[in-house]
């Protein structure tokens, strides 16, 4: 492979907008797959929680051959929440693809992306996707798109830039949407008119910045990174960069190119190749392989701060032990510190109080996606309520703030703008058409914590949001977080439908008849403020004159079951998640104080 026939482009959109569905069409148009060959949607979508959410939250690689050239592709995640993601692995990009819906227009993560994209000046084709929808507007779409780089300061030869429309599911992309719709042919050839080919000298010294981290359980960890400067081969004595600048000597063992979404063992790598290497343990993102002689090491990514932390501490319920595989606190802390090695948007500390750990992130999806990758593998812990990351300056408390956008039917603007007034959020834009409204906000990230929920109540489901980190304003003051109590269980039992019967009328019940519960925990939501404590194991009283069988009346409404992002977003600062590979549970901090 020669270097002036490599691309390499990031695929970086809003959510949902068909990144992962347009690179499945981009391997298959390729030839990449046999004709007989099944072959599974989403391919990028690699673990469980990806292919249940729909939603891309690690960064991946990929490649495709093309008329000579290889078409390096990097799937980016589209939430804010995994931002420390898309800011790494631009670096290996010589260019974008900006994905925007073709009836959405831009969103606040297309805002968020697209800035990230500009500040490292990469070249960008904007495909405008989904042009099949009964409701598209591609020629807006594009104005709204050319509005936000002028918005974003692009320089003026990043403005005139090249649009494609698409449609990911049907498999085709034209360059007018008068064209016939065939195949992907003509987005290839953009990326190969418009994306320059890697720069750097194949004969240097060597230089590849780890921009992701890859787990074999063969060779340990691989380092994934461009190749800029110098090239690879294996049983190459290296010296790694650590990001503190001290250098470890190295040797490649391995080196693997993508192709398709599969890693293939290759001897060497040319400058510009994306790779992944192995033979250094601790290698971690921000490090640079570089040459012992000649140690030139690369700037590490800036990240941006997060936003938000949470306490995970070790199980100390009665049911601790029972569900879990790892449960101390000496687990938790391993696991904790493996996960910053590859996620350098996270940041973990030991508790200065106690045991556990303070767990910062870029916001609540962040963490509990990284809550459920535990979860589902074998821990058990307790995690506390979110709490905002406050800064000082000049005596100013400063707190971040979001910038919110919500499309709702016109009928429901009325409560969603009176909750998110109680909330401190404050009207930025409203746009009304054909019975729908556009709403932006400035709210503090607190303002958010626990509002999704609410927010599909008060609209019936129909309503869609989506927010984006705006920065740090002032101090906004007290928001209160929820305005009813919790039932609590007075003691370990196992609950009973008549109990439960009569505590319904109380409130919403959290759990079924049948149940085993422990003292001190929440099993349902009192009607008014206040806790209750409560005895859900307590049966009828039997007489001669009243028989057992009687039981068979009693109704009960179905019991609330409540997502683990719905747990933490629920619970107040008295109040934990007990967190086991079986349950999620709601409990109180101090069982006792009754």
């Amino acid at each position: 492979m020669q270097q002036d026939k490599i691309r390499n482009i990031a695929i970086i959109a809003h959510v949902d907008h068909g990144k992962t569905t347009l690179v499945d069409e981009l391997f298959k148009f390729s030839g990449s797959f046999r004709e007989n060959q099944k072959v599974d949607d989403r391919l990028m979508d690699s673990n469980d929680i990806e292919k249940e959410r729909g939603i891309t939250i690690t960064s991946k690689n990929g490649s495709f051959p093309y008329k000579g050239y290889t078409i390096n592709i990097i799937d980016t995640p589209g939430h804010a929440d995994f931002g420390g993601q898309v800011e790494r692995v631009l670096k290996m990009a010589d260019g974008a693809l900006l994905l925007v819906d073709a009836q959405e227009g831009p969103m606040p993560q297309t805002y968020f992306v697209l800035k990230k994209a500009l500040a490292l000046n990469l070249p960008i084709i904007v495909v405008i996707n989904k042009i099949d929808k009964p409701a598209a507007r591609p020629h807006w779409a594009v104005d709204e798109v050319f509005d936000l780089f002028v918005k974003l300061g692009a320089p003026d030869d990043l403005l005139d830039f090249p649009v494609v429309y698409a449609s990911s599911r049907e498999g085709f992309a034209v360059d007018n949407l008068e064209d016939k719709r065939i195949d992907m042919s003509p987005l290839c050839e953009r990326v190969i008119q418009r994306i320059p080919p890697p720069q750097g000298d194949p004969n240097g010294p060597l230089q590849v910045l780890v921009s992701s981290i890859d787990y074999s359980p063969y060779l340990g960890r691989l380092g994934i990174g461009k190749v800029t400067n110098g090239h690879l081969d294996i049983n190459r004595e290296i010296a790694v960069a650590m990001r503190d600048g001290t250098l470890k000597p190295a040797r490649i063992t391995k080196v693997f190119r993508f192709e398709v979404n599969q890693k293939i063992p290759v001897d060497h790598a040319i400058c510009g190749d994306i790779v992944a290497i192995s033979g250094m343990d601790d290698v971690t993102v921000g490090c640079t392989y570089t040459d012992p002689d000649t140690p030139i090491p690369l700037p590490p990514t800036e990240i941006d701060p997060p936003t938000i932390s949470m306490g995970f501490i070790p199980n100390d319920s009665p049911f601790t032990g029972r569900e879990g595989q790892f449960v101390t606190s000496r687990h938790l802390a391993e696991r904790l510190i493996r996960e910053t090695m590859s996620d350098v948007a996270l940041q973990v500390v030991p508790n200065e109080e106690g045991m556990g750990f303070q767990v910062s992130g870029r916001g609540e999806l962040h963490l509990s996606i990284l809550i459920e990758h535990m979860r589902r593998e074998g821990y058990e812990f307790q995690v506390t309520r979110p709490q905002v990351i406050l800064r000082e300056k000049d005596g100013v408390t400063l707190e971040p703030v979001e910038e919110l956008t919500i499309d709702v039917d016109e009928e429901h603007m009325g409560i969603v703008m009176e909750k998110l007034g109680s909330r401190k959020g404050r009207v930025q834009t409203m746009e009304t058409a054909n019975g729908m409204a556009r709403l932006t906000y400035l709210i503090p990230t607190r303002g958010l914590l626990g509002y999704r929920s609410e927010f599909l109540t008060d609209t019936r489901g129909l309503g869609v949001m989506n927010y984006v980190f705006n920065g740090y304003d002032t101090y906004a003051g007290e928001i209160k977080h929820r305005n009813r109590g919790a039932m609590v269980s007075m003691g370990a039992c196992k609950t009973v439908a008549f109990a439960l019967f009569n505590l319904q009328e109380r409130g919403r019940l959290f759990v079924g008849p049948g149940v085993d519960v422990y003292e001190g925990q929440i099993v349902g939501e009192h009607c008014r403020e206040g806790d209750l404590i409560v005895n859900p194991a307590k049966g009828k009283k039997l007489t001669n004159m009243r028989a057992a069988g009687s039981d068979e009346n009693v109704i009960l409404t179905p019991p609330v079951i409540m997502s683990l992002e719905d747990c933490i977003s629920y619970i107040n600062d008295d109040e934990l998640v007990e967190v086991t590979p079986k349950a999620i549970r709601l409990r109180k901090r101090h069982m006792r104080k009754w």
